[in-house]
């Protein structure tokens, strides 16, 4: 018999016992929701125009809080921020389990803080709150090291002379670079090809893990785990950025001084070394390793998405960013940079900011799975942030949404872009802080300018799988007078 044949039989095989296997059991005590196939589980009644649609439409049917099954796996959506809250918040604890991130799953393991579970995961948490909130003892705080970074931007955008700029690369560069400054202790010049590296390689896995391929891995890791395919490389490229991080680690090591600690890293071995003699210690150089990784995946693209986003929507919008213009020099002038204290003076400009935080929605379904009693549970912040209730116009761009009657930021209870509950983003604080402190030095320096009128910008996002992304666009930064 031909191998070709043997393999189709094999391959055949494996299929019908997936069959036999994937058949969803009862629902038990799972929420409503459409009926799934085996196997495909209801892969087939989604929505061609993209997830969000199939779950607005079901929920239509089945409520604020629903079951579909992923491939053979069920998972409960939340929908609206009642349900988000009172699972989130109210049972905080029953609902502070992560489910597994199927690709990630062979590089992860379990460790780092955003895939550990149970005690691991507190300790952990705990632990890098704590170090990115202090930063070293009295080190340079991380508003100094997003200051600083600022001004690297402008010197860059001024070299551009008014020439047209996409901002992907450039916005990669500068929430990068703040992550490393607080976990290597340095930033990198924007040329630098170890660091390009590192970006390239994290951008490449992230685009893989929101692909179609990568996407369909997810639903059938099972069968696919043994094929080519997207996990392979984003194995293959985490496994790299890992390996960037051991060496980072043993000069650390080298170098350490235990009065004077500089970053994430040496703060992590001087936990090491105090509970050396502890076997059951979380603070070990594998967890080191991937704690160090999950916090460089995830602090890096999102504001990066959102900062894209929000200048798009001030080419789009020019009135909002002429007034945040005016609210620029009214509070800080031209001669100083932006600090975090200027926001309570800047109720329009935080406005802004939350709108196109709200609008953007860039991760409309949070991406990582909460776990309740070993279900998976999907919040859908899109819900939330686009609700009628709350929103008056929710699909449109609009800073009165946080405006109360007499100009003073207003605070709404459905706006969740971080969600909730105790897996809350972890790097809230500092994304809020790179925000501010980004956009608002950007606008002080300079006025903006686009090839497209804006009546033809386009500010419809483009879905990325869970994720959404801007339209693809380019922008010229034109120097302010500094009279």
């Amino acid at each position: 018999m031909e191998l070709s044949v043997l393999l189709f039989l094999a391959v055949l095989m494996g299929l019908l016992l997936l069959l036999v296997k994937g058949h969803p059991n009862a629902r038990g005590h799972l929420p409503p929701g459409p009926h799934p196939l085996p196997l495909l589980g209801n892969l087939l009644q989604m929505d061609r125009g993209g997830l969000l649609k199939s779950f607005s439409r079901l929920r239509e049917r089945y409520g604020d809080v629903f079951t579909v099954y992923l491939g053979r796996r069920p998972a409960v959506m939340l929908c609206g921020i009642e349900a988000i809250k009172e699972a989130l918040v109210d049972q905080a604890e029953d609902f502070s389990g992560r489910g597994k991130i199927a690709i990630l799953e062979t590089v992860f393991q379990g460790y780092g803080v955003f895939f550990a579970n149970g005690d691991h995961w507190k300790t952990l948490r705990r632990f890098s709150l704590a170090t990115m909130r202090d930063f070293g003892m009295g080190k340079r705080s991380v508003e100094e090291r997003i200051q600083e970074e600022a001004q690297c931007l402008v010197e860059e955008l001024r070299k551009s002379k008014g020439a047209l700029l996409d901002l992907a690369f450039l916005f990669q560069c500068i929430t990068a670079n703040i992550i490393c400054s607080i976990v290597f202790g340095k930033r990198f010049d924007y040329k630098d090809e170890e660091f390009l590296k590192l970006l390239d390689l994290s951008y490449q896995s992230s685009s893989l893990i929101s692909s179609f391929s990568g996407q369909m891995f997810e639903l059938f890791s099972d069968f696919l785990q043994f094929f080519p395919g997207p996990h392979r490389q984003v194995y293959k490229n985490l496994q790299e950025i890992s390996a960037f991080i051991g060496r980072s680690v043993d000069k650390h090591r080298e170098t350490l001084d235990p009065s004077a600690p500089r970053d994430l890293i040496d703060a992590y071995l001087l936990r090491m070394e105090k509970e050396k003699s502890n076997p059951h210690s979380e603070f070990n150089q594998k967890n080191l390793i991937l704690n160090t990784l999950s916090l460089f995946f995830a602090g890096t693209e999102t504001t990066s998405i959102t900062l894209r986003y929000g200048f798009l929507l001030m080419l789009k919008h020019p009135h909002v960013a002429e007034r945040v213009h005016k609210e620029i020099e009214q509070v800080i002038g031209k001669h100083r940079p932006p600090a975090l204290e200027d926001r309570v003076k800047m109720p329009y400009t935080d406005a802004v900011i939350h709108e196109i935080q709200r609008f953007s929605d860039i991760a409309p379904i949070a991406g990582l799975p909460h776990l309740s009693c070993d279900t998976e549970v999907f919040p859908i912040l899109n819900s939330a942030l686009h609700d009628p209730r709350y929103f008056e116009k929710p699909d449109a761009f609009n800073p009165d949404h946080f405006l109360d009657a007499n100009g003073a930021l207003k605070k709404n209870e459905a706006f969740i872009p971080f969600s909730l509950g105790k897996r809350i983003c972890l790097g809230e604080g500092i994304a809020k802080a790179e925000l501010f402190l980004f956009f608002t030095t950007i606008l002080q320096n300079f006025s903006l300018a686009s090839p497209v009128a804006p009546e033809n910008i386009d500010i419809t996002p483009q879905e990325n799988g869970l994720g959404k992304l801007p339209q693809q666009y380019q922008i010229r930064f034109l120097p302010r007078q500094r009279g």
